[in-house]
């Protein structure tokens, strides 16, 4: 690199005082010293926010804001990309941490191709070095060959400028979001896998990767929206092989969680959420 460019670390929080200071300190120990953390607090009612301030006061690179009213998960990490000033943006979670090269290793990669917007670890595809997709290789890699296009936030480092051209992440898709996305972020730019790891995704009750009921009905929804509405390079008969596999899915899932739960109103709910009708399900089950 001719110059160091600027990393925005993104970190938002909502009641995390148990993990925020790890989380903080993970960042300052990185060897990748170019890096303003941005740490968005969505109206935590513990010490979280203190305890942010207080490595604040300490390092000009940490700044704190707080939000005037909760907006919840997509909504905070949309606000806390708002405030970004880097050439690149990277999440950590408020719960997790970054591996201390991890932000040097990754601006390194993405900095040998310029003309990719978008970055994420392919860690578990076994990689020996970076994997350059075009946009049709990593769609088709992605529904036919291994779905390696579902790794949360944490996972990815994006320029900053191309996240803001593509309206950053959807809304409404609860935890699905991230999901939609980056199928958007691969229509309209080449993918680069990193062949390494370099964030610790702790696992705990509090994540919203646990509420399974909202996973029930928004990873239907993200997936048909996503088909019907981005220029997916995909021909007619393998958008509707695509369309037709996720009803079948949702019957599978749906009847998986009914008897599970044998919570009859949440299962209708979990239909109604889907937008799903009985034509939905005879054409998943039958391939009609």
């Amino acid at each position: 690199m001719s110059q160091p460019v600027l990393v925005s670390v993104l970190m938002t929080a909502y009641n995390r005082q148990a993990f925020i200071a790890e989380a903080v300190e993970s960042v300052l120990a990185s060897t990748y010293p170019h890096f303003e953390l941005i740490i968005v607090d969505d109206g935590s009612r513990d010490d979280t926010v203190s305890i942010a301030q207080s490595y604040a006061a300490k390092d000009s690179r940490v700044k704190v804001y707080i939000n005037e009213q909760n907006l919840g998960d997509y909504k905070n990490r949309n606000k806390a990309a708002s405030y970004a000033s880097g050439t690149y943006i990277m999440y950590v979670d408020s719960d997790d941490t970054i591996f201390p090269d991890g932000i040097e290793r990754c601006v390194h990669v993405m900095e040998q191709y310029p003309q990719s917007g978008f970055g994420m670890t392919g860690a578990k595809l076994n990689l020996k070095q970076p994997l350059f997709l075009n946009s049709e290789e990593a769609i088709q890699n992605h529904f036919f060959k291994e779905p390696f296009l579902m790794v949360g936030p944490g996972g990815t480092i994006q320029r900053r400028q191309f996240f803001e051209q593509i309206k950053q992440y959807p809304v409404k898709y609860g935890p699905a979001n991230d999901m939609y996305h980056h199928l958007k972020a691969a229509c309209f730019s080449p993918v680069v896998l990193l062949p390494f790891e370099f964030i610790y995704y702790r696992r705990h009750e509090g994540q919203e990767i646990n509420n399974q009921y909202s996973y029930l009905y928004n990873n239907y929804n993200y997936l048909r929206d996503a088909v019907m509405e981005l220029p997916l390079p995909l021909s007619s008969s393998e958008k509707k092989w695509i369309l037709k596999k996720n009803k079948r899915r949702f019957v599978t899932n749906i009847i998986s969680y009914f008897t599970t739960t044998f919570d009859l109103k949440k299962t209708f709910g979990a239909i109604r959420a889907a937008h799903f009708s009985l034509r939905n399900a005879l054409e998943g089950i039958f391939q009609v």
